[in-house]
């Protein structure tokens, strides 16, 4: 599956963005589908993921409550609503597609397909 993830830009703190992330080559429903996020000089985080089966969600406790994931099967996309922005919050934020174990769905290394980076700088 190819990922081409858009929606970045530069926002006030307290401002939103939403980003998405177009799949082609085989359907989302196939996959768990996650946002990761890196900062400059920092390691690569996980931020949301939106599992295969059952429609579950998960969130890393520093946006929970701010973003929200969500899927459309019948576009094809993924996306991360993310509310009161922090400058925290910036970073190259990437959309990634993986089968792995529920139980490691926070793992980078569970994705096997990424999308490029979409840049989000919030301003404080």
């Amino acid at each position: 599956v190819q990922l081409q993830a858009s929606g970045g830009g530069t926002v006030q703190a307290g401002g939103s963005l939403r980003l998405s992330c177009a799949a082609s080559g085989r359907t989302i429903s196939s996959y768990n589908m996650a946002w990761f996020r890196q900062a400059p000089g920092k390691e690569r985080e996980f931020v949301s993921v939106y599992r295969r089966t059952g429609g579950y969600t998960f969130y890393a406790d520093s946006v929970k409550g701010r973003f929200t994931i969500s899927r459309d099967n019948a576009l094809n996309t993924v996306y991360l609503q993310m509310n009161s922005l922090k400058p925290e919050d910036t970073a190259l934020y990437y959309c990634a597609a993986g089968q792995g174990p529920a139980g490691l769905l926070r793992q980078s290394s569970m994705y096997n397909n990424w999308g490029q980076g979409t840049k989000v700088t919030v301003s404080s």
